[in-house]
């Protein structure tokens, strides 16, 4: 059966409104502002958090938190620590490759510091939905590709032939099983000199990760404070480990 074509006259949906259409079929969402530095962009956001967790609840769709509940479209505060820190490693005209990205905070900050390719990548369709939502939000589609990327999947990805000059995570360690193929697809997908960097807080650190990538790769450990407000608008100091990890 062949698809209607729109009514002369009739206004075409763009990207982004299409997008929008789909998101809102399940979350009530707006765009909020995010400043950070001298940078400031339009971010997403779910106002029916609460509703939409009571009803994964009604339906018991919740059994393992860690993977269950939408972490993905939280604004973690890693990214903003992990995204100062990228400029570190001098990322004018380098490509960059965010793993685990969730609604793709850290790509949208990486794109102000001159990142010339940036792929935004997560395996949970809503996430990924999220973060195209933001990308066409902020016209940035001509520097960040939003794509699934799944780091367990065996041999080399043909996308990424060309590796990447950096890969980075936010709050990504903290599922354990996910270590291991990590540290392989960091092995396969690294451009010559890259770097994989991945920030956690300290709360939620994996000094086992750091051990294993030892194995196989120059790893070096930074720490960096970081002072933020809560829901509640009250002030807290957060510790964050930086893990840069690179050939041996």
């Amino acid at each position: 059966m062949s698809e209607t074509a729109p009514a002369a006259g009739t206004p075409v949906p763009s990207a982004l409104e299409s997008l929008l259409a789909k998101i809102r079929e399940t979350f009530d969402v707006d765009f909020e502002p995010l400043v950070i530095d001298d940078l400031s962009f339009e971010v997403l956001s779910i106002r029916n958090m609460q509703s939409y967790l009571d009803g994964m609840l009604a339906r018991k769709a919740i059994r393992n938190p860690l993977k269950d509940l939408p972490l993905w479209a939280k604004v973690w505060p890693a990214s903003f620590v992990l995204g100062r820190y990228l400029r570190r490693f001098e990322p004018q005209g380098k490509s960059l490759l965010e793993l685990g990205a969730g609604c793709g905070t850290l790509s949208l900050v990486a794109s102000g510091y001159g990142f010339a390719r940036i792929v935004c990548s997560d395996i949970v369709p809503e996430a990924l939905r999220f973060a195209e939502a933001n990308v066409l939000r902020n016209h940035l589609e001509n520097i960040i590709s939003v794509t699934a990327v799944d780091v367990t999947r065996p041999g080399r990805d043909p996308r990424f032939a060309g590796g990447f000059d950096l890969m980075a995570a936010s709050e990504l360690l903290y599922l354990d099983e996910l270590h291991r193929p990590l540290l392989k697809f960091i092995g396969r997908h690294l451009a010559p000199g890259g770097k994989a960097v991945f920030a956690t807080d300290l709360a939620r650190a994996k000094p086992h990760f750091a051990k294993l990538a030892a194995k196989s790769f120059r790893v070096e450990e930074r720490r960096i404070g970081l002072t933020s407000r809560d829901e509640d608008g009250k002030e807290q100091r957060r510790a964050y480990s930086l893990l840069v990890v690179e050939r041996a």
